[in-house]
């Protein structure tokens, strides 16, 4: 979990034909929290968002799906904006869908759930902001 090269290879480089995914978990339609600004920032550097909201039908000029398994793609990376407590609910959705990557945000963490994840196949990070270690990336 966290090794400076899986995060290189989570957020890789796509092109425009071609974009790297992300799927959003708890993506708001508030502009002042993490999850849409961070977002914003994300789809600015090339990235495709699908939102995974129930609670909003449309946010950043992309269609929400109300689950993982609503999503019209299979996503490169699930990137989660919820509670600890949501996340093993998450990892199980990944593990029947067979998705590759977890991404969870600064502060969300749950390390029980990282372990299945990790048990089951998925990588993980936990604990870091995906536009921070972007930032990292790309100013290097």
């Amino acid at each position: 979990m966290n090794e400076p090269e899986l995060i290189r290879t989570m957020l890789g480089t796509g092109t425009k034909e071609n974009p790297r995914t992300i799927a959003v978990v708890g993506l708001s339609e508030m502009p002042g929290k993490p999850s849409h600004y961070v977002s914003v920032y994300m789809q600015h550097h090339g990235y495709k968002i699908y939102p995974v909201n129930p609670s909003i039908p449309e946010v950043l000029g992309e269609k929400s799906y109300a689950t993982l398994a609503d999503l019209p793609i299979t996503p490169e990376i699930v990137n989660v904006f919820r509670l600890p407590k949501f996340i093993p609910a998450i990892v199980d959705q990944m593990l029947q869908l067979g998705l590759p990557n977890l991404w969870v945000q600064q502060g969300i963490i749950n390390l029980e759930a990282a372990a299945r994840a990790e048990a089951g196949g998925i990588h993980v990070v936990m604990d870091r902001c995906i536009m921070v270690e972007h930032r990292h990336l790309t100013f290097r």
